[in-house]
């Protein structure tokens, strides 16, 4: 066995370090001793009760007037397992602690206290199996049945690998003390109880506390149902006098932090009454005042002390139980070396093979071991121990069969999944047949591998992992079938995507009072293809009733979100203008018969037009809404709302807003084609005729041939006369001589600015007025004359030079620099619309 730290030792230096670190920081003198209530030593060695009791409970610890507002707490345990430092650390008395350099004893007899801030008596019993009492056991006995029946709640300290072991877990003395516990208190059966709190000391943490709990239950139940009950107490149970609470602590060494953070917790649970784990319960408690607890102590120790019941086992007894321990611990050192190698492989998770008959095999030498040598013993001692042999290796046995179990759990899993998927892989594979011999296959493999495994002399069972295998076979086939049926009707939204784009597409490029319907019927007819595609492929899945009428409505949902989505698509702002346009285009630009109209100037292009542009803004509410009228039965068209999606929402296109948009939009571009209508007409109506082509021909061939025959005539003339005509042809004259000004204006502007960068402008002089009017007329003569030698010019030098004449009168009368630019402005922008 490993060797086991000294727990209290350390334990004791570390709260004294803690203590005087804590005093330094704060900074007060007092000594540890002052801080804590003074402890009692209630029961002596020599097996004496202290008559002080009732002092300390009145002037030592307060508790006078307490009644019944108080609890009481032991706690039991092997000697050096750390009891008084948990005692310590839970209630913060002083209770003395183990030293390591002497390793004896150090609580002798009872001794009790008060919890620090709380109204809590604990009583801190001396430690079992020690070597300075040796085979003296009668006190040991004697003080656990007093613990037992004086406490609410009976602390049971204990390291983790003492935790199936008979010895070791107090097992013996227990149910000694249960036995006569039942003899001398069996009367009060349901009525009073106790709480017996097991502490798991240094729990590593590789078994689960609910193994555990389930471990010391379980030897517990065996324990009563095997005591010698008293008459009329033959069908009682345990639970009828005690109840059970298990709990862990971790390694108080190597987890320092863990320990104190949990030890902290556990604290709560004895002081905090709020909390839900609270261990104090009402029904524990044995109604005994607190002025009145010594009497009653004191009669309760004195009737145990009496009782011949609690006397030492026979010698022969002793030397049996003795030997037959030795024997089972040989044999078992055996047991445990044949057995780790199963250990390894099933924590990783893999099947060993033959696992029953190998464990079956270890466990019969074993026993036949220990029967060689312990039958010669006492027979009851010998068929107790061999019957405890045979327990404990039973369950150190069942550990490997638990692991088998659930590695052949999470193999048949893997069998039903690897054997599903590959049959779904074939094209047209029946999902439910499929599924349902892959599940029998799966708890096939399971059963045979667990009746490989059970041996006999146990209660083994595995309903329970059967039973959770079918769950998680059933959940694998529900979740791969919602997969599948999830693939299927992807291929089916797949399908009505194609049957509905094209069409509704096309219904929609055509607009009309049918519309609508039109759409309808293409949904109708969609939904009820892709139905029938859908009732031929859900027959694989065996799907109830309920579930294919889910599968439709959904189909249905589906393929009306699609239409919604395709109308909305083709509802776009760019593609209702398209359409739009096409229509007023198609009224406005083509006659009855379909052919492009060639616009006359006697034709009225006015009525057309307002004809066109009303037909296509009418469009404009058709589109807006959905009518869900069906034309083949008259009634409206519905589908069930959800929370992600709203029927009567879907039928709205576009809204009002998007409509007035789209009808602006609309009139914009009309009026374009409106006005490159009329151009068309000006630009006819303004064609020189053909007569005057043949005239000039005529008239100016001597002229032409001049030119032809001279090379400068005919450079200049094709130099400026070939950009001429070809402006004059694309009609881009106007535009030209738009931009010549803008370029002329635009040097005007930059030159006086340089003008003005360059000379340096004279200091004002003030004129009087006589000058100024001179000087005015004299100005107004200029633009006399200016405005004469313009006339003798062409009609445009002439426009131009009268607007720079006003331009200039204006600058004089202080107003140039703003109106001058608009009058010019305004002389291009009527030029540019002639």
């Amino acid at each position: 066995m490993a060797m086991v730290p000294d727990v209290d030792y350390l334990s004791k230096q570390r709260a004294s370090t803690d203590f005087i670190n804590a005093t330094v920081t704060m900074g007060t003198p007092t000594s540890p001793e002052k801080e804590l209530l003074p402890r009692l030593h209630l029961i002596n060695e020599q097996k004496e009760f202290s008559d002080d009791l009732l002092t300390f409970i009145n002037e030592k610890w307060g508790l006078k007037d307490t009644g019944f507002n108080y609890n009481l707490a032991a706690i039991f345990g092997s000697q050096s397992t750390g009891k008084s430092t948990l005692l310590n650390r839970l209630f913060g008395t002083n209770f003395d602690e183990m030293s390591e350099s002497s390793r004896q004893q150090t609580t002798k007899g009872i001794w009790i206290s008060k919890g620090k801030d709380m109204k809590v008596l604990i009583m801190d019993v001396e430690g079992t199996d020690g070597r300075e009492r040796g085979e003296d056991q009668d006190f040991e006995r004697k003080s656990a049945l007093f613990s037992l029946a004086t406490s609410e709640v009976l602390i049971v300290n204990m390291w983790e690998h003492q935790v199936g072991l008979y010895n070791g877990a107090n097992m013996g003395l227990l149910k000694t003390v249960f036995e006569v516990n039942l003899q001398l208190f069996g009367g009060n059966r349901g009525k009073e109880k106790t709480l017996l709190f097991f502490v798991i000391r240094d729990h590593v943490g590789s078994t689960p506390l609910a193994n555990l709990s389930n471990t010391l239950r379980s030897d517990l139940e065996r324990i009563w149902g095997g005591l010698s009950k008293p008459e009329g107490l033959e069908d009682c149970k345990i639970t009828e006098y005690f109840d059970f609470t298990f709990t862990t602590l971790p390694h108080k060494l190597l987890q320092p932090d863990m320990f104190e953070t949990e030890v902290s917790q556990l604290r709560s649970r004895f002081s905090d009454s709020s909390d839900p784990n609270y261990v104090f319960q009402p029904q524990y408690q044995r109604r005994v005042p607190a002025d009145g607890l010594h009497i009653y102590a004191k009669g309760i120790w004195e009737k145990i002390m009496t009782n011949k019941d609690l006397d030492l086992p026979t010698q022969q007894e002793l030397l049996a139980q003795f030997r037959c321990d030795e024997i089972a611990n040989v044999a078992f050192s055996a047991f445990v070396e044949a057995i780790k190698d199963f250990k390894r492989p099933i924590e990783s998770g893999h099947l060993v093979e033959n696992l029953g008959p190998r464990m079956k095999e270890i466990r019969d030498t074993t026993i036949k071991s220990f029967d060689k040598d312990a039958s010669r013993y006492h027979s009851d001692v010998y068929k107790r121990k061999r019957s405890e042999v045979l327990t404990k290796a039973n369950s150190m046995l069942e550990s490997f069969f638990v692991g088998q179990l659930k590695n052949l759990h999470k193999k048949a899993v893997l069998l039903f999944s690897g054997q599903l998927q590959e049959a779904l892989k074939v094209e047209g594979t029946e999902f439910a047949g499929t599924a349902a011999a892959a599940h029998k296959d799966a708890v096939g493999f399971f059963l045979t591998g667990a009746k490989a495994i059970k041996l006999d002399d146990t209660d083994w069972e595995y309903e329970e992992e059967i039973y959770q295998l079918e769950n998680d076979l059933k959940e694998l086939s529900a979740t791969q079938k919602e997969k599948e049926i999830t693939k299927m009707q992807a291929t089916l939204e797949k399908h009505l995507k194609k049957e509905l784009d094209e069409p509704i597409k096309l219904v929609l490029d055509q607009p009309g009072p049918g519309m609508w319907g039109r759409v309808v019927t293409i949904y109708m007819r969609a939904v009820d293809n892709t139905e029938k595609l859908l009732q031929k492929k859900a027959k694989s899945f065996d799907l109830k009733d309920e579930e294919l009428e889910q599968l439709v409505t959904k189909l249905k949902r589906q393929g009306w979100i699609l239409t919604t989505k395709k109308v909305h698509n083709e509802s776009v702002d760019g593609l209702m203008i398209y359409k739009l346009i096409n229509r007023f285009e198609e009224r406005f630009q083509r006659d009855e018969r379909g052919l492009p109209r060639v616009w006359k100037p006697t034709d009225d292009i006015d009525t057309p037009f307002r004809n066109a542009r009303d037909e296509a803004i009418a469009l404009i509410p058709l589109y807006a809404h959905i009518d869900n009228t069906d034309p083949a039965t008259g009634t409206k068209l519905t589908l069930e709302s959800t929370d992600d999606f709203d029927f009567d929402q879907s039928l709205i296109v576009i809204s009002e807003s998007r409509q007035q948009e789209l009808a602006n939009q609309l009139r914009r571009k009309a009026d374009a084609t409106f006005v490159e209508a009329k151009r068309s007409v000006v630009a006819t109506q303004a064609k020189v005729p053909y007569w005057v082509g043949v005239a000039l021909v005529i008239l100016g061939w001597n002229e032409f041939m001049t030119i032809v025959t001279n090379p400068l005539y005919l450079s200049i003339t094709m130099t400026l006369g070939v950009p001429f005509a070809a402006l004059w042809y694309l009609n881009m004259l106007g535009t030209v001589q738009t931009v010549g000004l803008r370029v002329y204006e635009q040097a005007m502007i930059l030159g006086k600015e340089r003008l003005r960068e360059t000379i340096q402008q004279p200091e004002p002089i003030k004129l009087q007025s006589g000058m100024a009017g001179n000087e005015e007329h004299d100005h107004n003569n200029d633009v006399s004359d200016a405005i004469n030698a313009g006339s003798r010019g062409n009609g445009t030098e002439k426009h131009l030079l009268h607007h720079r004449g006003s331009a200039r009168s204006l600058s004089l009368a202080g107003g140039w620099h703003e109106n001058n630019q608009e009058i010019e402005l305004n002389g291009f922008k009527d030029k540019e619309a002639l």
